[in-house]
């Protein structure tokens, strides 16, 4: 309900974007899983420059850097002193394997996430090729996040299930929908490699 840091970045925000970034900002935990593209929280500036210039063609380079510094200003809640959210995050192994930006940037990207990987309140995974037909390919990519309970040991917000789609957004907090993306979850986790192969595999795919 506070100001929120974001607001200074209004001009270059996405319609409605601005609605997630405070879900993020006062979640406890957030469970993802991504398919396609590194997400915004563990991207490079370089990676994201690359992914922001090509969804913005005709936009001028200001705008282009406005949207990046936005970006990489939502990381610091990874890192903040005060109560920083869990992060469990899945990626589908595509994503270590496609170059965005090319080798060097791509190889820049995988770095940050093994050194990412090592903060203590974040866990992360890759989804192997050779895991077959998952809970991921059905649900598609989607953040679910679980807020701070208050003093009745109630949490604070409804969990939340946002995901990001071509022409817009979608935000889903029904008890039932929650239940099934919860259970997807579940079983993506389950299904990918641990956390020590998946730092063993990023790094392998970093120096090829």
């Amino acid at each position: 309900k506070a100001r929120g840091w974001w607001l200074s970045y209004g001009d270059v925000i996405p319609e409605g974007f601005d609605v997630y970034i405070g879900l993020e900002e006062a979640a406890s935990r957030l469970c993802w899983y991504e398919s396609e593209l590194v997400p915004g929280l563990l991207q490079t500036e370089e990676y994201a420059r690359t992914l922001i210039a090509a969804d913005n063609p005709g936009v001028d380079e200001a705008e282009i850097d406005r949207r990046v510094q936005l970006r990489i200003a939502r990381q610091s809640l990874l890192t903040r002193v005060t109560a920083p959210p869990q992060l469990q995050v899945v990626l589908n192994e595509a994503i270590l394997r496609r170059p965005v930006g090319g080798e060097k940037v791509m190889a820049g990207q995988l770095e940050r996430l093994v050194e990412t990987g090592q903060l203590p309140n974040v866990g992360m995974k890759v989804m192997p090729f050779d895991a077959g037909l998952h809970h991921g390919i059905m649900s598609g990519p989607f953040v679910m996040l679980e807020f701070p309970v208050n003093g009745n040991g109630q949490q604070s917000e409804p969990p939340t299930v946002y995901a990001d789609g071509f022409t817009g957004a979608l935000y889903l907090d029904k008890p039932h929908e929650i239940g099934r993306y919860s259970s997807a979850f579940q079983d993506i986790w389950k299904a990918s490699l641990n956390e020590t192969a998946t730092k063993n595999l990023i790094t392998k795919v970093a120096r090829e």
